[in-house]
């Protein structure tokens, strides 16, 4: 049984996955073993049983946002990459600033998590190549730095 830790809402959880077999497989959380069954016409929706209780639990998931990919860039000029995905939140720069290597250059969400992202080069904002509310892909180019 494959061991995760996950903590969500600030509540801490292990989850052990066992082999799946079929359609069915061992989950045990935080010590509780549930039988997951998968329903063959939409193996999205697990059925979770424990103790001759069954119920449905729907997963929903949100409409995936464009990623963007933008172009490489060659020359003296140095791209500040997506260090991971998640969507531009916000820019601490505009073209034409100066920065120096180290500055913070923008807002990078992640997983409900705000992370800076910050520049490896001194030099002029030259092109921002997405906005702020775009999908970026890790290592996604953001902005160019001559």
């Amino acid at each position: 049984m494959k061991e995760y830790k996950y903590k969500i809402n600030g509540i801490k959880f292990t989850v052990g996955v066992g082999d799946i077999a079929d359609n069915e497989v061992t989950v045990e959380v935080n010590g509780t073993p549930y039988k997951v069954e998968l329903e063959k016409s939409a193996p999205s929706k697990p059925v979770l049983s424990q103790s001759g209780k069954t119920e449905s639990v729907k997963m929903a998931t949100a409409p995936a946002a464009p990623v963007k990919a933008a172009p490489v860039v060659s020359g003296p000029a140095s791209a500040v990459k997506s260090p991971l995905p998640g969507t531009i939140m916000s820019f601490s720069v505009k073209e034409g600033d100066a920065v120096k290597s180290g500055d913070t250059v923008c807002i990078l969400e992640a997983m409900k998590m705000e992370n800076d992202v910050h520049t490896t080069q001194s030099g002029t904002v030259k092109k921002i190549l997405v906005n702020v509310g775009d999908a970026v892909a890790d290592g996604a180019d953001i902005m160019i730095i001559e």
